[in-house]
């Protein structure tokens, strides 16, 4: 057995992976493409002004650092509860916790490194309206 590092090469990320909406997955290591049989590691992107669908991770633990942008995750009855994270903030999402991540900024992309285990579980569901959600702008 030829056992090595496995390296997912810039723009080389593979595409089928699970998205919510205006949130964006790239997998950098996971069961998908790598020998990876217990963890997803991956990049998210929100464009400017925009946000997931609610969705939870069903039994994954959830991990996220703040790359670059102002990021928001919406939870809780009508997602009227978030916490806010900045540049080089660390978030750690519970299993089956519904939730919206959104990017607060109109004008600057919102980029996340996530790890979550055991695998990139994205269930999603019914959306909401922007307006219900606190603060949150679209443009």
């Amino acid at each position: 057995m030829d056992i090595r590092p496995i390296v997912t090469e810039a723009g080389q990320e593979p595409l089928n992976t699970s998205h919510s909406g205006g949130a964006i997955r790239l997998s950098g290591v996971s069961p998908q493409h790598t020998p990876a049989t217990r963890i997803w590691f991956g990049k998210v992107k929100n464009e400017p002004g925009f946000r997931s669908v609610p969705h939870h991770h069903g039994e994954a633990e959830t991990g996220g650092y703040v790359l670059n942008g102002h990021g928001r995750i919406y939870f809780g009855p009508g997602y009227a509860d978030f916490v806010d994270m900045q540049e080089g903030d660390f978030v750690f999402v519970p299993p089956h916790m519904p939730h919206v991540e959104a990017n607060m900024s109109t004008t600057e992309q919102l980029v996340w490194l996530t790890c979550r285990t055991p695998d990139n579980i994205v269930v999603n569901l019914e959306d909401v309206p922007d307006n219900s959600l606190s603060g949150y702008k679209r443009t």
